[in-house]
């Protein structure tokens, strides 16, 4: 955690959770396979491997192919039995997504999933599905009622700078009732600009570099989230409307930090 920022890193290999972990201020891995798809479910094997490989909290992916999030009874059992394989090996939480064929949330299974989820005392994460929905705020409801834990959304955006607005309403409106973690295209540059304008705090990032190895792939690069890291700490803190509050009073706290009004063209 940096400044009361929870950091998640979005992570498709073993050598992506081990890149992630290097970095003390990472808090939670979740742990995927097939980014370019948009995330798979992992293997056990890489589950285990991870496990053993960081102390950090790993949240697993459950989606077993690409395209949307409707799914049949085979699917969603298989979705069903693999949360319970990664749960009964010590996942920190499961993440899954389901929809309806009108993109409403399917509300029956996430109900499903969070029972399972919660009897083993984890954490349950309703992924960028929610952005495929066709009312956010029902959506929401929805998953507030299924007590669902935690939301992963771009504010229906394509990246999550240009979801500000909704997040921040989601956040305004909601944050007491479930987690919004914004997630999609954050990077050094925007991080900053989505926390203070979403009012999250927590952030979710791939943090990937360019590699080449006989072609070309992605991997988690520490020294990006570093560049992160630092954009967002102490000499560039982040101030809430409390902190501004209190340093309209307070000469020597106004020479220490940056209000964010003053750096926006930074972001």
């Amino acid at each position: 955690m940096i400044e009361g920022i929870i950091v998640e890193i979005c992570c498709g290999s073993l050598t992506d959770v081990i890149n992630a972990s290097s970095v003390q201020e990472v808090d939670r891995i979740e742990l995927n396979c097939a980014l370019e798809l948009g995330g798979l479910t992992p293997s056990l094997q890489t589950f285990l491997s991870a496990r053993k490989a960081t102390d950090k909290k790993i949240i697993c992916m459950v989606r077993p192919r690409g395209a949307g999030f409707m799914y049949n009874d085979y699917e969603k059992e298989t979705m069903y039995n693999d949360a319970k394989i990664f749960l009964q090996n010590n996942a920190d939480g499961i993440v899954f997504g389901s929809l309806n064929k009108d993109h409403t949330i399917d509300q029956d299974f996430t109900e499903r999933m969070v029972s399972l989820i919660h009897s083993y005392g984890k954490e349950a994460v309703f992924h960028k599905a929610f952005d495929n929905t066709t009312d956010p705020v029902t959506a929401i409801q929805t998953l507030i009622a299924c007590k669902v834990d935690r939301i992963l959304t771009s504010g229906q955006q394509p990246s999550t700078e240009n979801g500000i607005a909704l997040i921040h309403d989601l956040q305004k409106n909601y944050g007491n009732q479930i987690e919004i973690l914004p997630g999609g295209g954050v990077n050094q540059k925007n991080a900053k600009k989505i926390l203070t304008g979403t009012g999250c705090t927590q952030i979710h990032m791939t943090a990937k570099s360019e590699y080449e190895d006989d072609g070309t792939y992605y991997a988690v690069d520490a020294h990006k989230i570093k560049g992160v890291l630092q954009s967002l700490s102490l000499n560039n803190r982040i101030l809430t409307a409390a902190d501004r509050s209190m340093l309209k009073n307070d000469t020597y706290e106004k020479r220490m930090y940056i209000h964010e009004e003053d750096d926006h063209d930074q972001w």
